[in-house]
């Protein structure tokens, strides 16, 4: 697989992410759901931390906007390893198995980086309204913004037996997260990484003992000249 081929498909992703992204923030207001199936659901969320909304503030003794900021400046330096990673293993001419989804993964980090600086300078709040691209009133600025989400799959929703301790009783949903096309495309990567390790990994090993071969053999060739 060669860079144009995975440049071309990174940018499909993030079309895809994108489209669905703006459409659901000026189409919706934050909270709003339509059922598709009973296991599946549109639901517009956005998450102002990591994954599974978690905050930098919830665990460090920084304030919110910090915390925020902090996070989008490590994704960013998240996303030139991811694509430098993507550049080597091109150049090394590795598994199409190992680039597919190196692919995957920085077409769904950019995605989410996307939203975390430029959607609070160009989209007005949700609350209780419907969101305008480009609005005169945004609701933060570069570098603030929040991710959208939008795809929730309930497919149980049940309750525990009340003679189970500590959670009898209680509600029990699966599968809980709200995710998007981004998270979906870095979730895709990674497991293909788990599942195929070998196929993925093989030609690149292959490839780096190649080239070790070759210069040891040209080392020695100049050492009997």
């Amino acid at each position: 697989m060669n860079i144009k081929k995975s440049v071309l498909f990174i940018l499909l992703i993030l079309i895809i992410d994108q489209w669905s992204k703006i459409y659901i923030k000026t189409n919706f207001v934050l909270g709003e759901s339509v059922e598709v199936f009973s296991w599946f659901k549109i639901l517009f969320i956005e998450n102002e931390g990591a994954a599974w909304g978690a905050k930098l503030s919830d665990v460090l003794p920084i304030s919110d906007n910090i915390g925020k900021l902090v996070l989008t400046i490590f994704r960013l330096f998240a996303i030139l390893g991811i694509g430098y990673w993507l550049f080597d293993v091109i150049k090394k001419k590795a598994s199409n198995t190992l680039i597919w989804a190196v692919s995957l993964i920085f077409a769904g980090a950019l995605g989410n980086i996307l939203d975390s600086v430029f959607y609070g300078a160009i989209f007005n709040e949700s609350y209780n309204e419907v969101a305008t691209l480009f609005s005169d009133e945004p609701y933060g600025k570069l570098f603030y913004g929040k991710v959208v989400d939008m795809l929730y799959f309930p497919m149980v929703d049940s309750t525990w037996p009340t003679w189970m301790p500590m959670v009898g009783g209680q509600n029990f949903r699966f599968f809980e997260p709200v995710f998007n096309i981004a998270d979906t495309a870095i979730s895709t990567g990674v497991g293909i990484l788990l599942v195929f390790n070998k196929r993925a990994f093989n030609k690149e090993e292959k490839v780096e003992s190649s080239i070790s071969e070759e210069n040891s053999n040209r080392a020695q060739e100049e050492v009997n000249e």
